[in-house]
C-alpha cells in the first residue's frame, strides 16, 4: 500500500510560493497541508494523485456494497447472472451483439 508523504505549509506560502508548492505536489508526489492560524485548512495534491485517490475510494465503495450484498444474501449463482445478461443482450440486437458473443465465449 502506498502512503502519500505530507508536508505542512502556512497559508501565506500558498500565495507567496505557489509554484514551489505545485512542484512539490506534482514532482515529489507530496500532499501539502495548508494551515491557517496553525490549524489544518486545506490539502493540495497533484491532479494525477487526486484521480488515483478518487478511483481507490470509488473501488472501496463498490467492494463495501458487494460485501454487504454477500452478508445479507443478496447474491445469485454466476450461471443465473450470465443467463440473465445473455437474455438482455439478445433483446438488444444493436451494439451489444459483439458483447453477447464475448459472454458466450467466456462460458
Amino acid at each position: 500500500m502506498f502512503t502519500l508523504q505530507e508536508v505542512i505549509r502556512p497559508s501565506a506560502d500558498l500565495r507567496n510560493h505557489y509554484n514551489e508548492i505545485s512542484r512539490q505536489c506534482r514532482e515529489d508526489n507530496e500532499a501539502v497541508l495548508i494551515t491557517v492560524n496553525g490549524r489544518g485548512d486545506t490539502v493540495s495534491l497533484s491532479y494525477e494523485e487526486y484521480k488515483r485517490m478518487k478511483a481507490r475510494i470509488e473501488l472501496l465503495e463498490i467492494l463495501a456494497e458487494a460485501d454487504e450484498d454477500v452478508k445479507y444474501g443478496r447474491v445469485a449463482p454466476m450461471k443465473d447472472t450470465f443467463d440473465d445478461l445473455r437474455s438482455l443482450l439478445k433483446e438488444d440486437k444493436g451494439w451489444s451483439t459483439k458483447l453477447y458473443e464475448q459472454t458466450q465465449q467466456m462460458l
